[in-house]
């Protein structure tokens, strides 16, 4: 079956060569690009190595020429690939117009926009740095990097240059992730929030435009932040074994970088990165970022108060002392670790309510409302949730509020995710390369 897709692909090039002679250049793209479908399934299916190696040298001139003909198309200039013996021969390339020319820049902004998908962050997530327990070293430094610049430009002049490249790295849970949403809250910035896959392709290539796609797209689009979370997946340190896909990624990421931040004060691009793993950053990446901060697990004073904003506003009898009561205890927790706990804490009075055999009538607003109890209590009376519910009263069941024990119940089987080998690590990163946020 394999060999009928071989047949189709080629069959598409012939016509895609005729067509790129011819100086049909929409269409040979759309024969190319329909072709290297064929080919790349055959290539799934392909057993002979010779053959199977002839086919991907021929497939990697389609995909050069490709692009070349989308680049004409898009209204660039790019150096002609196919040379004299490539696809389409150097003079149908000599004679090539740019019918795309007239579409303007705003087309070609477009162009770039869909192909990054939804990397642009067009709402802000509503996270205010208040919203983020601790961190105020981290917090400091992003303001000075992202704030400050666009606000105050005057700060910034003759030698006086913001940071242009930050990584957050910590172990996992500790609020990176959630540093960056602050950040895209409060930064009158275009915010881009990518991840590796919005810019690893399939096609031979085209994960380097992807990248000076973006870094084109920021700066058309500055002041501009770009945020990559596990940045490590991306620029993870180049080895022997490494794919040259990768290494030819891991390039386009230092090149782009290196023009970060060199623009004037309206052109300026941060680049905001995350990691788990500091160590697994290529070192020329890790050079590109001037400012690297540790976000450390959380303080007590801070599990204290995350413990209260993860609680909201959801009805609770807990004091102020009991909070840092809840922060003493959790010694080693991260933010994620607290997240867990507090969500676990959210479900004890349902459980209650669930399990319950007595209830009794509160007032709750000016209405009678029914909350579980002991069979002791005053006013209380046998019924089961179950019961209510066949009853028609389902709706006035409420359950009672969020005490201290309900966090000591938790407590008592919740255990912290980091271990403390994870922190020398980060603590030897921080010592050799990084500061203390």
């Amino acid at each position: 079956m394999y060999s009928n897709f071989k047949e189709k692909a080629i069959e598409l090039v012939k016509q895609a060569t005729e067509e790129d002679n011819a100086g049909n250049y929409q269409k040979a793209f759309q024969l190319y690009m329909a072709s290297l479908d064929y080919f790349t399934t055959h290539l799934k299916y392909e057993k002979n190595p010779s053959a199977k190696s002839a086919i991907t040298v021929k497939v990697r001139d389609y995909i050069a020429r490709a692009e070349y003909l989308r680049a004409v198309l898009d209204g660039q200039t790019p150096e002609d690939p196919s040379g004299d013996a490539g696809v389409g021969g150097s003079q149908a390339a000599a004679g090539v117009k740019k019918p795309g020319a007239a579409a303007g820049k705003e087309d070609d902004l477009e162009k770039l926009k869909s192909s990054l998908g939804n990397a642009i962050l067009e709402e802000k997530p509503n996270v205010k740095w208040d919203d983020v327990a601790g961190l105020e070293s981290a917090k400091d430094a992003l303001k000075e990097a992202v704030i400050l610049p666009v606000k105050f430009p005057q700060f910034f002049t003759g030698k006086r240059k913001p940071w242009s490249g930050i990584l957050l790295y910590g172990p996992p849970g500790t609020g990176k992730s959630y540093l960056a949403k602050a950040v895209a809250t409060e930064a009158d910035s275009t915010f881009f929030s990518v991840s590796s896959s919005d810019l690893v392709s399939k096609w031979m290539g085209e994960s380097e435009k992807l990248v000076s796609s973006l870094f084109a797209l920021a700066r058309e689009k500055a002041p501009a932040i770009i945020f990559i979370d596990e940045i490590d997946a991306l620029c993870s340190s180049r080895g022997e074994g490494e794919s040259e896909a990768a290494r030819r990624i891991k390039t386009e990421f230092l090149v782009q970088m290196q023009g970060v931040g060199h623009g004037d004060d309206k052109k300026r691009v941060l680049m905001l990165g995350a990691t788990n793993l500091p160590y697994s950053l290529d070192q020329a990446v890790r050079r590109r970022f001037d400012k690297r901060i540790h976000i450390p697990l959380p303080e007590a004073p801070a599990r204290a108060s995350m413990f209260r904003i993860h609680l909201g506003d959801t009805p609770n009898a807990l004091t102020q002392r009991e909070f840092d009561d809840l922060g003493e205890r959790t010694k080693g927790f991260s933010g994620s670790d607290v997240a867990i706990v507090v969500k676990d804490v959210l479900m004890q009075p349902v459980r209650k309510t669930q399990d319950a055999t007595h209830f009794k009538k509160v007032q709750e607003g000016g209405k009678v409302m029914l909350e579980p109890c002991s069979a002791g209590e005053p006013g209380a009376f046998p019924a089961t949730l179950q019961s209510l519910a066949d009853k028609g009263q389902a709706q006035l069941v409420h359950p009672p509020k969020i005490t201290f024990r309900d966090f000591e119940k938790v407590l008592l089987r919740a255990r912290p995710t980091v271990s403390q080998d994870d922190l020398e690590t980060y603590k030897k990163f921080t010592t050799e390369f990084g500061e203390e946020g």
